[in-house]
């Protein structure tokens, strides 16, 4: 498996962000986005008190690898963290977007305020799906989830306590 960091994500992280928006990339998640769109949540991907979390630029042997992160949210009347990640193809199928999400539950841990991060990938996305259960996430079951806004998608409701230790594997102890 490559080295894997996260990086909080920076101005030089725009072309990063435009390489995940290709239409393979982003199958599950309603399409690639226009430029302006990509501008606009860059812009936002740097403010990170205004998603009350943070954004990650993925690192892989030293080389630029997706992004992941984890934003506040309101979640069946109760606030929560969401995360999501995306990881280029040259990298995929090698652990990658499994440490670094791991490494985003210990940085969204560390934020604190709040009992639970979730992550709501299709339920087609087996990719995702999987990413979710080596990192330690419990399925919680299906549910209709909106993304992108005015799209609603089938999905599986993973969820991590944070209030709970987990080992280097992301398992709850």
């Amino acid at each position: 498996m490559p080295s894997v960091r996260i990086q909080p994500w920076s101005e030089d992280d725009l072309d990063l962000l435009r390489r995940v928006n290709a239409p393979e990339m982003k199958e599950h998640l309603g399409g690639p986005e226009t430029e302006e769109q990509v501008r606009v949540r860059h812009a936002r991907y740097l403010r990170s008190d205004d998603i009350g979390g943070q954004m990650y630029r993925i690192v892989a042997d030293g080389e630029p690898a997706g992004t992941v992160g984890f934003w506040s949210r309101d979640w069946r009347d109760e606030p929560v963290y969401e995360s999501g990640w995306s990881v280029l193809p040259g990298f995929q199928r090698r652990g990658v977007a499994v440490a670094a999400v791991r490494e985003v539950v210990a940085a969204a841990r560390d934020r604190g305020g709040r009992r639970y991060l979730h992550a709501f990938p299709s339920v087609e996305h087996v990719a995702s799906n999987g990413v979710c259960r080596k990192a330690g996430f419990v399925l919680v079951g299906e549910c209709d989830f909106e993304y992108p806004p005015g799209h609603i998608m089938r999905s599986n409701e993973w969820r991590f306590d944070l209030g709970v230790a987990a080992d280097r594997d992301g398992a709850h102890r």
